[in-house]
């Protein structure tokens, strides 16, 4: 596995994964932007229509402003994972692609899955993404268990996510959950390394591709017939 990992380290140099990074972190900082700009206008709107509110209390105005101002700005850093691996679900299957290529020969190379159940893993992933974020974002106040909880709680979901949807290029839904619990545990092992991606700030907006990455590797490993142990 470790041997994997590194393999979808040296993945993410390549000019493929290159592009699909650039491409979503581009698409990214264009969603953030303008989700920005709406929030920004409303909380303009509700401090102008509201003059009222305020006769008579200048600073509470001004106290509002700067609350919206902050309010705003950690939104957008808590959101951007979520919306970066939301925008990247949309090039995971060309990340798998050019993984494939490296790892089989052409005629055992996986299948993209239709438009429609792409749109509906890509929604899926980016629910499981801001599900984590709010868990993780509770869980720091809970001192002692906080980062225990965060490290198991990516590693399970995120590895979950990434597997099947590796499996799904070969498989069946319904095969590719039956392979993934056969295997929970080397599956889970893999999600840790996923979660050291998601809780290092910058970082965390490389997990697709490291994550689909480790696990095309690992469903290769596992569904491969290995060598036959050396016999004197």
């Amino acid at each position: 596995m470790i041997d994997d990992a590194v393999a979808s380290l040296r993945d993410m140099f390549t000019p493929p994964f290159r592009a699909v990074l650039w491409k979503s972190l581009g698409l990214t900082l264009a969603l953030l932007a303008g989700l920005w700009l709406a929030l920004e206008r409303g909380a303009v709107w509700l401090t102008t229509s509201g003059e009222s509110w305020f006769a008579g209390a200048p600073w509470l105005k001004t106290f509002v402003e700067v609350a919206a101002a902050l309010g705003l700005f950690v939104a957008l850093i808590f959101l951007i994972a979520p919306v970066a691996m939301l925008v990247a679900g949309f090039f995971l299957d060309e990340l798998a692609e050019h993984v494939e290529a490296r790892i089989y020969p052409p005629d055992r190379q996986g299948r993209a899955a239709p438009a429609l159940t792409s749109l509906w893993l890509a929604l899926k992933f980016s629910g499981v993404a801001l599900a984590v974020n709010l868990i993780a974002f509770a869980l720091w106040l809970i001192p002692g268990v906080n980062a225990l909880i965060f490290f198991v709680a990516n590693a399970y979901l995120f590895s979950r996510e990434y597997f099947e949807l590796a499996v799904m290029r070969y498989r069946p839904p319904e095969e590719a959950r039956a392979l993934r619990r056969r295997h929970r545990l080397t599956i889970f092992a893999a999600g840790l390394l996923i979660s050291l991606f998601v809780a290092t700030p910058v970082l965390n907006l490389l997990t697709p591709l490291f994550g689909i990455g480790l696990m095309a590797r690992l469903h290769k490993r596992l569904t491969e017939p290995q060598p036959a142990p050396y016999q004197r």
